[in-house]
């Protein structure tokens, strides 16, 4: 298993890609092309950033690309809320709540980075 596979923030995160893919399944067929594939892309990017920032060969780069997954999370946030506001999806509350707990994952590591 590669190191990024057993970090909790990972999991997680990998976690959220699959409710987000379960909640944009349900959103009409003119968003297949719209805000169904930005939601996808942004959370799909949170778990791709973590492990590329932990396959490069310092912890500069490391944070940086924690940084953008945490870019992602906030773009992700609010494209589930504007789902929520056209109505597509009802309770956003469970996933709005993952999302944080991401966020404040990555913010821990990235602390952990900077002060070692």
């Amino acid at each position: 298993m590669r190191k990024h596979q057993e970090l909790r923030v990972w999991q997680q995160a990998m976690d959220m890609v699959e409710q987000i893919y379960q909640i944009s399944a349900a959103f009409p067929d003119e968003e297949k092309y719209g805000l169904t594939s930005q939601m996808r892309r942004s959370a799909v990017s949170v778990p791709s950033n973590i492990a590329e920032g932990a396959a490069r060969g310092s912890s500069k780069d490391y944070i940086r690309f924690l940084y953008i997954a945490r870019g992602s999370l906030s773009e992700l946030e609010t494209q589930l809320l504007i789902g929520q506001r056209l109505s597509y999806v009802n309770d956003v509350t469970p996933t709005i709540e993952l999302i944080h707990q991401v966020s404040g994952l990555l913010g821990g590591l990235i602390r952990y980075l900077q002060n070692r």
